[in-house]
């Protein structure tokens, strides 16, 4: 058999990405502080990007009437288009931000926090006090580091001797040293061992409040009291000084010394009102604004006798990577305006009246509602918060499924949660509801779940059962 070359037309669909594209769907995802560093980082390698002076920025709208009157008095080539015409938005001042109105009320900033004492510096400094001994200071040292937050021991008497090594017996004799500390209770290596330093600190080693931790935790815990009372021979009205003197103490002492950081987040969307309706306001402050360097524009120009082939190829190609970026700063600005608009849309009642009335909402909604895939408005709720006038939400806190109800409309599950709260909040501590009960009272509110339902939601709540609320006295 021969061996031939021949040519065929053949007619193929494929989806492919564009450089341009696939930029922009990178950009989608990213927060405005990732941006920020992303556009500052680009303008560090790429000479022809270049920030716009702020004395240079123009109203939108000036930009814009002078992009419309230019007119092309080139042919349209890549050597000799004009690029003032096609590209003048973007070669004069960059992408700019849009504005359309002032946003009166920003979130609150608490940015002056000082530094707060850990419980490890805390307790270092009381070991630095108490003893001159350096054995019992290495050991006490390890101690410490081996505290969770709480303040728990999260290591075995074995396991630091090993550390060392060090005998066991300086091992508990440092830790007894350390458990002498403030905030009583540091340093146990369980709840009940917790519990019994505290207890002993006050005073009450060998009272019945000793013994219901020492032996009876587990019915103390279940608010077994009747059968606790029966165990100790008392009557409950007896017990009651002893299980509230327990109540008081602290489960997690170092918890204290280590509170928990708040979390500040810069909205990427402020919403505000104007008139009747709510308008979407980008949040661009921090991003530079990006134009295209003028000065290396200049090296496109193939009459200018200095400028060689491989000088216009390498301005050539870094002409198109700016381009690129700031056209797609531009669509990723415009597509999270239009997904933030479609949400304000969809939720008008939670921002006039609260969590009680937020509607379900599905990405696919959304999607539909401006006319883009569900992954797009994924990726653009990612990372992304809004100022409200409720407070400030993550974009993804919109979206959530719906439970049918006899009225006809679906219930946002947010909402359902919110209700079974309130329920709890509002129910008699010496009769806590069951999750049954709440089934039962929200199917007279015309919401039908079945009680796994509930427990699940409860436990999201990290609301406790039936039987850990129970109050008895």
């Amino acid at each position: 058999m021969a061996i031939s070359q021949k040519l065929h037309t053949k007619l193929v669909q494929k989806l492919i990405l564009t450089p341009s594209l696939q930029q922009a769907i990178k950009l989608l995802p990213m927060s405005t502080l990732e941006l920020s560093e992303l556009l500052n980082q680009e303008m560090v390698e790429n000479p022809m990007l270049e920030e716009v002076p702020t004395e240079e920025l123009q109203p939108v709208e000036a930009a814009q009437e002078k992009a419309e009157d230019k007119q092309p008095d080139k042919a349209d080539t890549w050597d000799d288009q004009d690029y003032e015409y096609f590209f003048g938005d973007y070669l004069d001042d960059g992408y700019r931000p849009r504005t359309p109105t002032e946003v009166k009320e920003l979130p609150p900033i608490e940015n002056t926090l000082s530094t707060a004492t850990s419980l490890a510096d805390h307790l270092l400094w009381q070991l630095s006090m108490q003893t001159d001994d350096a054995l019992m200071r290495e050991i006490g040292e390890a101690i410490i580091g081996n505290l969770d937050d709480d303040g728990q021991l999260v290591a075995t008497v074995d396991e630091l001797a090993a550390m060392g090594p060090w005998a066991v017996e300086d091992v508990e004799r440092a830790l007894k040293l350390i458990q002498s500390f403030d905030p009583i209770g540091v340093a146990a290596r369980d709840l009940q061992e917790c519990l019994l330093l505290q207890l002993r600190h006050l005073g009450m080693g060998g009272t019945p409040a000793e013994k219901i931790v020492t032996e009876h935790m587990r019915l103390l815990q279940n608010h077994q009291v009747p059968e606790l009372a029966r165990k100790l021979g008392m009557s409950i009205d007896d017990l009651k000084q002893h299980i509230e003197l327990i109540r008081h103490l602290d489960p997690k002492p170092g918890s204290r010394y280590n509170p928990s950081q708040s979390q500040y987040v810069i909205p990427d969307v402020y919403v505000v009102k104007v008139e009747d309706q709510y308008v979407a306001v980008l949040n661009e402050e921090g991003l530079p604004q990006l134009r295209i360097s003028p000065v290396y524009r200049r090296l496109l120009d193939k009459s200018a006798a200095e400028n060689t082939d491989e000088t216009r190829a390498y301005v050539k190609d870094k002409f198109r990577s700016a381009l690129w970026l700031i056209k797609s700063v531009e669509q990723r600005q415009k597509t999270i305006h239009k997904v933030a608009t479609s949400i304000l849309n969809f939720q008008r009642d939670f921002l006039d009246h609260g969590i009680e009335y937020l509607r379900p909402l599905v990405l696919r909604d959304v999607a539909n509602d401006i006319g883009m895939h569900e992954s797009t408005v994924s990726r653009v709720v990612t990372n992304k918060y809004m100022h409200t006038p409720q407070g400030v939400f993550e974009m993804k806190y919109f979206f959530h499924s719906g439970i049918a109800s006899s009225y006809g409309e679906a219930v946002s599950s947010v909402t359902i949660k919110q209700r079974i709260r309130k329920i709890i909040e509002q129910e008699d501590p010496r009769k806590p509801l069951s999750d049954s009960k709440i089934v039962s009272i929200l199917q007279r509110e015309g919401l039908e779940l079945a009680r796994r339902t509930i427990a699940k939601y409860r436990e999201e709540l990290k609301i406790p059962t039936s039987n850990q609320r129970k109050v008895l006295y």
